[in-house]
């Protein structure tokens, strides 16, 4: 009698091109020499892992403004790293919120677009305000 080998030999392709197409592309979006509205800054950088979901900010104030702020607020450090979680709607970027329910901001990114945005939300009225512009913009993609 003849047996059948179709079985086994299809059961190992599938396995093979299965592992051919779990293949992954993530974008990471880079945007360095990032010029506030309010603040100076020697280092300002926004890193957007698509694929962690999470924003990363690395700034160093200069000494004028860092002196400005210092005087206000106690803890601001001169240099730091802010994370927060993103997600995507459309063709916008958003942060995750900061603040109450009835208050609280986001940042908003367009991808490609050196302009970073803040929205802020009080008592259901929304505005949206440039803060930064960035002077350059790369967008990555990561495949794992």
């Amino acid at each position: 009698m003849k047996r059948n080998n179709f079985t086994p030999k299809f059961l190992i392709l599938s396995i093979f091109f299965v592992n051919f197409q779990v293949i992954v592309f993530s974008e990471i979006m880079l945007l360095t020499g990032c010029k506030n509205l309010n603040n100076s800054f020697i280092k300002n950088e926004y890193i957007l892992d698509f694929e962690k979901s999470l924003m990363t900010r690395s700034y160093v104030y200069d000494s004028k403004t860092y002196k400005k702020l210092k005087q206000t607020d106690l803890s601001i450090k001169k240099e730091n790293v802010l994370e927060r979680f993103l997600y995507v709607d459309k063709d916008l970027i958003f942060t995750d919120k900061v603040g109450y329910p009835q208050f609280y901001t986001q940042l908003l990114f367009k991808k490609n677009n050196p302009m970073i945005n803040i929205k802020t939300v009080i008592n259901g009225e929304e505005a949206i305000s440039k803060i930064s512009t960035c002077s350059k913009v790369e967008v990555f993609e990561k495949e794992s």
